[in-house]
């Protein structure tokens, strides 16, 4: 049995992650469970685990060794990442570090274009994303 992780994130928008889970993971919205109530992980097995969160991936759309992955809404509004470690090969570091950057750029489109600007990326080779905000005064 693959023990979980909690990683501390700095994501505090539950829409603005589940946009980013979409683009980084490249799941369906049908695949990404939004709880309001935390709900139980369950492990490989289909073991029902202690883990729970408000916002999961179960393991079948991961992979059919995989765990349930999960975030949970902390008591400052942030979510802790719940990956095992068997799973954190895959949702590791640098998964996490492509999430965190289009969790910023999800972020920072939808505050833009609240305020009737349209925002623009492009991919750079090194890895980095270039975001341009047209119609700021």
């Amino acid at each position: 049995m693959s023990r979980y992780a909690t990683v501390k994130t700095q994501f505090k928008d539950c829409n603005v992650l589940v946009e980013a889970l979409l683009e980084t993971g490249n799941w369906t919205t049908e695949q990404i469970e939004v709880h309001t109530n935390p709900q139980h992980l369950f492990g490989y097995h289909g073991d029902q685990r202690a883990e729970t969160a408000h916002i999961i991936i179960r393991r079948k759309h991961i992979g059919s060794a995989s765990n349930d992955l999960g975030f949970v809404k902390t008591e400052d509004g942030s979510y802790e990442a719940i990956i095992s470690e068997y799973d954190s090969g895959k949702y590791g570091a640098t998964w996490r570090g492509q999430l965190t950057g289009n969790y910023a750029f999800h972020k920072v489109r939808r505050e833009q274009e609240s305020r009737g600007r349209s925002v623009t990326r492009t991919r750079c080779s090194n890895g980095h994303q270039r975001v341009e905000v047209i119609g700021y005064r």
